[in-house]
């Protein structure tokens, strides 16, 4: 087979008196929009196109069949085929996951609190393998029972598109009575009224409605409307259980609505309106309201109180002052005590407050890298609270922790059937060198055997968006590569708050080639310290990450061997003229408003991958999309392959994998997904010639 080539239908317009030239628009369908919520709708010549790369892509692979299929079995021997969460306790109950043998999916169940659990004691809630059946999409969504624990509200995606619908289950009979459509978040207020958002006709959640049970959605009653495209709104109930709270957020401003729940059918309070640069998110605690902020110039955030009575901004005291350095990333309230969690030096840390104590108490850990989780348990007047750690070599463990004693105690461990010994790999972080001086943190895995001389193949990734931080986290695909003799590397590239807001906001508009410097400067480092050498490192990138791996690429350096790019963002100034697409209003405030303003077009012009793809030869790549991907749309990645078959020098291989029938997160099920991950990983092994 030959690759496809693509045809070139040019289109030409002038924005801010500069010509701009597109010679692959026609791949953007008009009718794009019923395309991702129905792909089958998808025009003759476009499929055409796109069914022609993916053979051409299944035949370049064809020869790594079998170690697919020995990753793909690698990958399913790590993952614990019987496996039962920790319990969410409430009231007289115990609520628990589950998973069996080859279930894609898992089950939901309960029993009498205080028991252990077993089938012979459990009541069976729901079973996403069952509701799944006779769909080639489906992703369970939000499972959330009803305080009168009479009643679960679950929902689920059947077509990749991200509009969720949910049902309203009466657990005595096993029967969902209430369905209500295009969904996004949920919230219970009582046993009576479930609120929701809904998502209008752009794919945006801009409407919150509360529904009563037993009722006709259609009769839901509309509770907020959010008419600035630029918000989304999403909705919660407290921890305390007093108060729903409505929230409209842009990626720097924010807003947020109460609604006592003794009073579901009022009319929400405004707790302090939307300001440019001022966001903030709020917990409740007796009298008073606890809130996350970065009013006042605290950059990293603080965090104030105010009386529930009067919660404007004007009112707000300083509860933990602002310390530039310390990010705090969020917070939750029981009864008596405040627990946060904070960043410095790119390092995490869990800290909490007994309300009539002024001695904060931290818990410090040991590696040099690692992820912690904060999960707060279900009952307000609690004395603990549960938190997951984990690192690059450590499976995840999930601690209980008191805060009167300081015990604790090891609840869950991850483990890994086929076998898993920590003290075998090498977790590292180090600190590279930026082109303007700025250190930027790199997070290394290594195989304890494999040698540090050069010789080692690299898998390099990073994201750099939206203040999004990449976590040092465990991940047990990744072990297939690293037992191999690859170098796993996390590059923690400006645009994510790794180092504090500072960090977000110096890559932000015009700053975003300062992420591109970061991750060079990162591949240096790694060719410099004998990590690896050039033309042995992938670079991989998803979604904003594929941005910065296009932009990468773009730069004609010689430091990269190949590089994967996952539903890429790499069409971005033609996204970002288009404020008819869902994201695009909402995302002016992360690149800039081209359209009114011409230095931001400048600005754009300057790195978007798509409009800066070379008459030069280029590494190999392998570029992935999805029909119902609402968050980058498939033409995307489709038009950069085909400028990049048009344009560039070189006969290395080029493949696009588009997915027919899913979105933004590819395949669902814990197996099924994985065959995407084998994939990539054996384009990574063939590309670098270390297939064995």
């Amino acid at each position: 087979m030959k690759p496809p080539v693509a045809k070139r239908l040019p289109v030409y317009r002038h924005v801010h008196g500069l010509p701009l030239t597109d010679d692959y628009s026609w791949l953007k369908a008009d009718n794009w929009s019923d395309c991702v919520d129905d792909p089958s709708l998808l025009p003759p010549d476009i499929k055409s196109y796109l069914d022609a790369e993916n053979e051409w892509c299944a035949s370049a692979m064809a020869d790594t069949q079998s170690l697919q299929r020995q990753l793909l079995d690698e990958m399913k021997g790590r993952i614990q085929a019987d496996d039962v969460s920790l319990p969410d306790e409430e009231g007289t109950w115990s609520y628990v996951e589950r998973y069996q043998g080859d279930d894609e999916h898992s089950s939901y169940w309960r029993y009498a609190r205080g028991a252990v659990f077993s089938e012979s004691i459990a009541e069976k809630l729901i079973d996403f393998n069952i509701e799944a059946e006779g769909h080639d999409y489906f992703d369970p969504g939000d499972v959330e029972y009803s305080p009168t624990h009479t009643h679960l509200a679950w929902s689920a995606d059947i077509t990749g598109a991200e509009r969720y619908t949910v049902f309203i289950r009466d657990i005595a009979t096993g029967k969902d009575e209430d369905v209500i459509s295009d969904v996004e978040s949920i919230a219970w207020g009582d046993g009576i009224y479930l609120f929701y958002t809904r998502l209008n006709e752009d794919h945006r959640p801009s409407k919150v409605f509360r529904h009563k049970l037993g009722s006709d959605a259609a009769e839901d009653v509309l509770v907020y409307e959010e008419t600035d495209a630029r918000f989304y709104c999403s909705v919660w109930t407290s921890l305390s259980g007093k108060y729903i709270f409505i929230s409209s957020d842009m990626n720097d401003q924010s807003e947020v609505w109460m609604l006592p729940t003794d009073d579901l059918t009022g009319t929400p309070i405004i707790i302090e309106p939307r300001a440019d640069g001022i966001e903030y998110s709020v917990e409740h605690q007796g009298d008073r309201f606890l809130i996350r902020t970065n009013a006042d110039d605290a950059v990293d955030f603080k965090i104030v109180e105010v009386s529930c009575e009067h919660p404007s901004r004007s009112n707000w005291v300083d509860w933990l002052p602002y310390e530039s350095g310390k990010m705090v990333l969020d917070h939750y309230a029981y009864k008596h005590w405040v627990m946060w969690m904070e960043r410095e030096n790119a390092l995490p840390r869990i800290c909490f407050k007994r309300n009539d104590s002024d001695e904060i108490q931290r818990i410090d850990f040991e590696e040099e890298a690692y992820a912690l989780s904060l999960e707060p348990l279900l009952e307000f007047d609690e004395q603990i609270f549960h938190y997951g750690y984990e690192s690059p070599s450590t499976p995840s463990r999930t601690y209980s922790f008191s805060m009167t004693s300081g015990e604790r105690v090891l609840l869950k461990e991850d483990l890994i059937p086929s076998g898993h010994n920590p003290d075998d790999y090498v977790v590292l972080r180090r600190y590279a060198s930026s082109a303007d001086g700025e250190s930027v943190p790199l997070t290394v895995l290594h195989h304890k055997d494999t040698a540090i001389d050069g010789s080692a193949p690299c898998w390099l990734t990073g994201y750099g968006a939206y203040g999004s931080s990449m976590p040092a986290d465990f991940g047990t695909n990744r072990l297939s590569l690293v037992d191999r003799g690859f170098i796993y590397v996390i590059a923690h590239v400006r645009g994510g708050q790794e180092k504090g807001r500072a960090w977000y906001e110096s890559s932000r508009f015009g700053g975003k080639p300062k992420s591109i410097d970061d991750l060079i400067a990162v591949g240096d480092y790694l060719v410099d310290h004998a990590f690896t050498s050039k033309g042995k490192i992938i670079i991989v990138g998803g979604s904003a990450g594929g941005l910065l791996v296009g932009a990468a690429l773009n730069r004609d350096c010689d430091l990269w061997g190949a590089a994967i790019a996952d539903v890429p963002f790499v069409d971005v100034l033609n996204t970002m003229l288009d404020d008819s697409l869902p994201l695009t209003p909402g995302e002016w405030s992360q690149w800039g408003n081209p359209i009114d303003d011409k230095q931001a077009f400048l600005d754009i012009l300057d790195y978007s991958p798509y409009d800066n793809v070379q008459a030069r030869e280029y590494p190999p790549m392998l570029v992935t999309a999805g029909i119902s991907d609402p968050r980058v749309t498939y033409w995307e990645p489709a038009k950069w392959v085909a400028k990049h078959r048009h344009l560039r020098d070189d006969d290395q291989t080029l493949l696009l994998k588009t997915n027919m029938h899913s979105g933004h997160f590819g395949e669902t099920g814990r197996y099924a997904s994985l065959s995407d991950v084998a994939l990539e990983q054996a384009f990574a092994i063939k590309m670098l010639d270390k297939i064995s």
